[in-house]
């Protein structure tokens, strides 16, 4: 017994080798139909690499300014010693950067996008950014072909809308709340074309955003950029800012009623001069105290001001701008050496599994229905 299970074991590798062997021969015989195939993928993946549009990436850099306690805790005994409580400012930011990619492909965010102004580097483009992604984009030649059914779809149906309702769709302004399907489309695509990514480790922000032209590209990075800080900075010093509105108008009414109460006394003073009555005396120091009175309110709303504008000071984040936005000089989509390879690959591993096994199986299949069929 254990002799012929020797004799098994030692045949079943010459079994599997010879049957390599016998795959190998298969795909050789054959290969003029791997090679063809190959061919033909390579002439298809030409086509589709110079038919799809060039796309330019840029992308920066943002390094944000990391919170410390000392500058804070100098800012809080520089509000003691004016008298002021700033309270306890060292809490952790409810904004964090993680959430900044979700603030980037927000509706208002994108929406708030719309209105800018693009111009590409021909000066051929000079309109709006939405303008820009409805109706200047390049498409490979198979897509408008797929959509063209679609489009005499929506054509056929155009014929039976109303004047009315077309002038409704047309508006001036977009709604954030209520957005076409047009819009909402275009919001995709710009959501799409945009990506942001932050490091939890260090918090440095990479933003990067892709269109036809590189010189939109980079325009529209810098902007993207710039409204991403505005909104962090308008988020973190929202409360700080309204405290500031506060206290400016404090400081208003605290200067007009000392100015009043400065105006009232000196017009006493300067009509009685020369009267010794005990009531001019008392009336006198009644408005000088009020004078006093109003002067020290003035003053303490007046370092409260100055306290409260140092506040948003300290509190607005400052970012360094590591990678500067630049016009790229090179395409980053296609890429035609992987879709080459793509196509290439693809082809050879089709070719070699129709041989080696959609081949036989169509072949052995025919033969069982031909076999069938004279018994039938």
């Amino acid at each position: 017994m254990n002799e012929e299970q020797n004799k098994a074991t030692n045949q079943q590798p010459e079994e599997q080798e010879i049957d390599l062997i016998e795959l190998a021969q298969k795909v050789w015989a054959s290969r003029k139909l791997v090679l063809k195939a190959c061919g033909i993928a390579v002439i298809v993946a030409l086509i589709v690499g110079f038919s799809t549009p060039k796309e330019y990436s840029t992308t920066v850099t943002l390094a944000p300014e990391t919170g410390s306690s000392t500058s804070r805790g100098s800012m809080g005994a520089l509000a003691a010693m004016a008298g002021i409580n700033l309270g306890n400012s060292t809490g952790e930011d409810a904004l964090s950067p993680e959430l900044y990619p979700d603030i980037v492909s927000s509706t208002p965010f994108l929406v708030d996008l719309f209105n800018i102004h693009v111009k590409d580097e021909e000066g051929k483009i000079d309109t709006t950014l939405y303008a820009y992604l409805k109706d200047e984009q390049r498409s490979p030649w198979w897509s408008a072909v797929i959509s063209a059914p679609f489009k005499v779809v929506g054509w056929t149906l155009s014929l039976f809308k109303s004047d009315d309702d077309a002038e409704g769709e047309e508006s001036e302004g977009f709604d954030t709340f209520r957005l076409t399907p047009e819009e909402t489309g275009i919001a995709g695509a710009l959501n799409s074309r945009i990506s942001v990514t932050v490091d939890k480790k260090t918090g440095v922000t990479t933003l990067s955003v892709t269109m036809q032209d590189p010189l939109i590209s980079a325009s529209l990075t810098d902007t993207v950029m710039h409204c991403l800080q505005n909104y962090i900075t308008d988020y973190r010093t929202n409360k700080a800012r309204h405290d500031l509105a506060f206290t400016e108008k404090l400081y208003e009414e605290a200067k007009n009623n000392y100015e009043e109460a400065q105006q009232k006394y000196a017009k006493f003073v300067d009509a009685n001069q020369n009267i010794i009555l005990r009531s001019f005396a008392v009336e006198q120091e009644r408005l000088q105290n009020e004078m006093n009175l109003t002067y020290q309110v003035y003053t303490q709303v007046s370092q409260q001001l100055q306290m409260a504008k140092a506040k948003v000071q300290e509190i607005t984040p400052v970012y360094t701008v590591v990678q500067p936005a630049t016009v790229p000089l090179r395409a980053s989509k296609p890429n035609k050496m992987m879709i080459l390879i793509g196509f290439v690959f693809l082809a050879g591993v089709g070719s070699v599994g129709w041989i080696l096994f959609v081949k036989d199986f169509i072949r052995s299949w025919r033969k069982q229905d031909s076999a069938a069929s004279p018994q039938a």
